[in-house]
C-alpha cells in the first residue's frame, strides 16, 4: 500500500511539472512583442520635423529603396544598405532603436532609378507590397525621387 501511495504521488508530481512547461514556453513567446506593437510605441509622424528636410542626405529616419529583388534599408549610422525581402520589412523596422525615429513613425521611400525594363514589373510589385505593409503598420510614407 505504501508503494502504491508513493507511485501515485510521483505520477502526480510528474504531471504537475509536465503541465507547467507549456505555460512557461507560452509566457516566453508572449514576452516578445510583435513588430506592430513595437512600431506602435513610436510617436506618430511629426510633419514639422521632416518636411523641412530638403537634402535626403540629412534624413534621419529609416530610408527604404524599392528594388526588383527586394527592398534596401539604409543604415544612416554606418551608411550600409541591407537588402530585405518585403516580408522581412516589419521585423527589420521594429528592431531599429527608438533613436532611429526622430521624426516619428515616418520613412522615406525611393524607387531604384537604375532598373532594366525587365525589372519594371518586379519593382512595381515590390513598391505595392512595401506601401501596403507600411500602411498596415501605420507608418507614414514620405515618397522621394530616386537619386
Amino acid at each position: 500500500m505504501r508503494h502504491l501511495l508513493l507511485i501515485v504521488l510521483a505520477v502526480a508530481v510528474a504531471a504537475a511539472v509536465a503541465c507547467s512547461r507549456p505555460s512557461q514556453i507560452a509566457g516566453t513567446a508572449a514576452a516578445e512583442p510583435s513588430p506592430e506593437v513595437r512600431l506602435g510605441q513610436i510617436p506618430s509622424a511629426d510633419p514639422q520635423k521632416y518636411t523641412a528636410v530638403r537634402n535626403m542626405k540629412n534624413w534621419q529616419n529609416p530610408y527604404l529603396i524599392v528594388k526588383a529583388d527586394g527592398v534596401g534599408l539604409l543604415d544612416a549610422v554606418n551608411h550600409e544598405e541591407h537588402l530585405l525581402k518585403a516580408d522581412e520589412l516589419p521585423q527589420a523596422l521594429a528592431k531599429l532603436p527608438s533613436s532611429s525615429w526622430p521624426y516619428g513613425r515616418v520613412v522615406a521611400v525611393a524607387v531604384n532609378g537604375t532598373q532594366t525594363p525587365a525589372d519594371e514589373a518586379s519593382v512595381r510589385k515590390n513598391r505595392g507590397v512595401v506601401a501596403g505593409t507600411l500602411e498596415s503598420l501605420h507608418v507614414l510614407i514620405n515618397w522621394v525621387p530616386s537619386s
